[in-house]
């Protein structure tokens, strides 16, 4: 079997946006670092402009006490999980704010609940209905951006003034253009984009905390 040496093609790894991988490896080490290589390409790729919009409209949630919804499945799912867990309580410690973020991916009973008794395109669209008001703030991960719950969730909170926030992959679907702010990962690996995605939440929790944050604050802070 042929297989390719380390380093990467150099096709592959100037091309941005890449079919990863485009034939195997002949190992581990050679293929992490034609991944890293690729992940350092897709970061590029997401707006810096569009991080500052999302940063912004999260500050407002938070500072203004509205609730903040996040969902996703599979791998996203986790994401939305552990979003909840690091916007809620990362950005908590050492400032002012009290974030009120719920994931509608955690509560395994509800979601079976809608999903056997209703469908499973409705997970998220009918958490909403019941817990969301106008102001508050929906991120809906998905890196396709073509799910049907994700995209049922993004268009009753945009007609219901939920202000909406998504992260995309792929050519990012319906959802990269429903939601106000789109953080889109270039990338056609779901891996790349779902590593993407997990920093993106991380350095929205950490960029918000250390803005309520003194100098000294943060330099005797752990992140």
């Amino acid at each position: 079997m042929t297989t390719v040496q380390h380093p990467a093609p150099t096709s592959e790894v100037n091309s941005g946006r890449a079919d990863f991988p485009r034939g195997p490896y002949d190992s581990l080490g050679s293929y992490f670092a034609a991944y890293t290589q690729q992940i350092t390409l897709a970061a590029h790729s997401v707006e810096p402009a569009a991080l500052d919009r999302a940063s912004a409209i999260l500050l407002g949630a938070y500072t203004s006490h509205r609730r903040v919804f996040c969902c996703g499945n599979g791998g996203s799912a986790a994401i939305a999980n552990h979003l909840q867990c690091d916007h809620l309580k990362g950005i908590r410690t050492g400032t002012d704010l009290s974030p009120r973020v719920t994931s509608l991916s955690s509560n395994v009973e509800l979601l079976t609940a809608i999903a056997n008794d209703i469908a499973y395109d409705d997970v998220f669209e009918y958490q909403l209905q019941s817990q969301a008001e106008a102001g508050d703030v929906l991120i809906a991960v998905s890196s396709s951006g073509r799910s049907l719950n994700i995209v049922r969730a993004l268009t009753w909170a945009r007609a219901h003034d939920v202000r909406t926030i998504a992260l995309t992959g792929f050519d990012g679907g319906a959802a990269r253009s429903l939601a106000e702010v789109s953080l889109h990962v270039d990338s056609a690996n779901y891996g790349i984009i779902e590593d993407l995605h997990q920093a993106v939440m991380h350095a929205l929790a950490q960029y918000i905390r250390q803005s309520r944050m003194t100098p000294d604050a943060i330099l005797a802070s752990m992140f």
